[in-house]
């Protein structure tokens, strides 16, 4: 029994002897390899080393952020989600800046010009005189025969049902109106005289086309609001398109037309422009579109 023991501690110690020699071979073939790759210098293999050591954890420290940060961003919403029962809300949209449409002209009020226009203002074959659209001083074309015309049958079919209507006042050259305009300056001041009269130049008269209707007999009622309240003034106003002429200035209009109503002022468009403009119950300026 005796010599066994002895045998295997022999083995045993022999064993451990060839590990040692065969480790320390192995790391010398390791470090005579590393020393190749860097030309058998020492120093730098040593450095080279180090430096192996210490560049990965720090690599592993700046990745590391970067990977738990969308996390984090989604926590911190989640967070604030329950808190308020409300997914976070996102900044709003600035609308746009849109630009003011421009204020509606107003039609009472002059223009600001230092002379008339040479020629007058024709839109689709209406010519049209109102504050903003002049005549030239010169325009004279008399009282206009297609309107005397129209006046006339329109006076004879009023005969029939006993209304005998006058046309009083019809074309106006631009001294007459000059005469008229600085006469109801000087009675009731300019502001005044504005609204009810035109200024040389600016007068629907001028063109010949405008007729201030009336009554026989209803002399009190000529150039008056009244007449809109009698009989032949209720008769014109509902039967004149019939015959090509427009009530030129309704009343509620002023803004548009430039001028206060005026029950006895109507106007020779043509039967067909004079139709719309009744059935529509609008005004020259609105089917003309200005």
């Amino acid at each position: 029994m005796k010599p066994t023991k002895k045998k295997s501690e022999f083995n045993k110690k022999f064993y451990i002897k060839w590990m040692v020699i065969a480790m320390t071979a192995i790391w010398a073939a390791i470090a005579a390899v590393w020393l190749s790759m860097h030309n058998w210098d020492t120093e730098e293999s040593m450095q080279a080393l180090a430096q192996a050591f210490t560049e990965q954890p720090a690599e592993t420290e700046q990745q590391a952020p970067t990977e738990q940060e969308e996390p984090a961003v989604k926590e911190e919403q989640a967070a604030t989600e329950e808190k308020t029962g409300q997914p976070e809300a996102q900044p709003e949209k600035q609308p746009k800046e849109e630009t003011p449409a421009p204020a509606p002209k107003d039609a009472t009020v002059y223009p600001d010009i230092d002379q008339l226009p040479a020629e007058p203002t024709i839109i689709n074959g209406i010519l049209l005189a109102n504050k903003q659209h002049p005549l030239p001083a010169s325009y004279a074309p008399g009282e206009n025969a297609k309107a005397r015309a129209a006046f006339d049958s329109m006076a004879q079919a009023a005969a029939k049902d006993g209304l005998q209507l006058v046309a009083f006042s019809t074309y106006r050259g631009f001294d007459r109106q000059k005469q008229l305009y600085e006469g109801y300056v000087a009675k009731d001041g300019q502001a005044a005289a504005d609204r009810y009269s035109a200024r040389p130049g600016f007068s629907e008269h001028q063109t010949g086309l405008a007729f201030d209707i009336g009554e026989a007999g209803q002399e009190q009622h000529w150039a008056s609001s009244s007449f809109g309240e009698t009989a032949g003034g209720k008769w014109v106003k509902e039967n004149a398109h019939n015959y090509g002429f427009i009530l030129r200035y309704p009343q509620g209009k002023e803004q548009i037309t430039g001028y206060m109503h005026e029950s006895w002022h109507f106007r020779y468009v043509g039967k067909e422009a004079a139709t719309a403009i009744y059935n529509q119950n609008i005004t020259l300026e609105e089917y003309l579109g200005i």
